[in-house]
């Protein structure tokens, strides 16, 4: 069975990444954009980070200007963006297309694997969530609203606090 450690994606910097670097952590991947109503949850997501991260949690970042023209800059107008107005230090990686033809095969894996309301597969909206478990299977999907905070919660109960 497929697991997200079978995906290579481009970091920030455009060089490739093998999730397996992971392995064995708690995962949560979210599609991200500069200029969205929700893009002050990068604070919550880096609050999350810093917070759980020596229990095993990791917050991956992946850039998408598919919704709204959100994320119109370039991959270091974005680190830029993410350091400067929120501090983050999560991984994060180049701008993908998360729906559609040319919608990064991790994204079409997360999709199939953890389905959104009605068994939508499509992601609606910036900051859709993916937690995906230390085997490396997608076992809940959050939907932009949930914010850091909340699912912070599951987090923690999945890595045993």
């Amino acid at each position: 069975m497929p697991s997200v450690y079978d995906f290579t994606v481009r970091d920030i910097d455009g060089n490739p990444r093998s999730l397996a670097e992971w392995r064995g952590k708690t995962l949560l991947i979210v599609n991200v954009a500069s200029k969205c109503g929700f893009t002050p949850q990068y604070k919550g997501l880096e609050t999350l980070w810093q917070d759980q991260r020596d229990r095993g949690l990791v917050v991956l970042g992946f850039p998408c200007d598919q919704f709204g023209h959100q994320e119109p800059g370039d991959e270091a107008e974005i680190r830029d963006f993410c350091s400067t107005h929120f501090d983050v230090t999560f991984p994060m990686f180049s701008k993908i297309a998360v729906n559609g033809e040319h919608a990064d095969p991790l994204y079409q894996w997360l999709k199939s694997e953890g389905k959104g309301i009605l068994g939508s597969e499509s992601i609606k909206w910036n900051f859709t969530k993916f937690l995906v478990d230390a085997e490396g299977q997608v076992v809940k999907r959050y939907a932009s609203t949930d914010t850091p905070e909340k699912i912070g919660k599951d987090t923690l109960a999945r890595l045993g606090g």
